[in-house]
């Protein structure tokens, strides 16, 4: 088994955002074989998901956020950043920071309206690492 890995650097600007990663995950992947990818961010305050984008779904995850965990400093205890970035490092409990994919002749296996999706509420960081893994098998 051999392992490659590479890392991405996005600009998520000053505002929440969620940015699809699919193209760059296929782009790793492609001629690679049968394996798996790990998709990985290596931030406290960012997270992960597999969700359909384009038909509004983005928006109805960063407002769900904002229903669940609001962005109200007298709700979290954490105490630097912005008012409420306390949210922001809870947010990686529930949108966890990676996620694997199996992968077969090269090509992720990912369901038809599936898409690999940074979420990132987190406005005091603009710029975010994505580590992406491929381990043969």
């Amino acid at each position: 088994m051999r392992l490659e890995t590479t890392e991405i650097t996005l600009e998520t600007g000053e505002e929440k955002t969620t940015v699809d990663l699919t193209s760059h995950a296929a782009s790793f992947c492609a001629g690679k074989g049968d394996g798996l990818l790990s998709v990985f961010v290596p931030h406290a305050t960012a997270g992960l998901a597999l969700f359909e984008t384009g038909a509004g779904s983005d928006t109805d995850v960063l407002e769900s956020i904002e229903r669940l965990l609001p962005r109200d400093r007298s709700l979290w205890r954490h105490e630097h950043g912005t008012s409420g970035h306390g949210r922001d490092h809870v947010l990686p409990a529930f949108i966890g920071p990676s996620l694997t994919v199996p992968v077969v002749d090269g090509e992720m296996t990912l369901g038809t309206w599936q898409s690999i999706v940074l979420v990132d509420t987190n406005v005091d960081n603009r710029s975010r690492r994505v580590r992406l893994s491929f381990l043969a098998g």
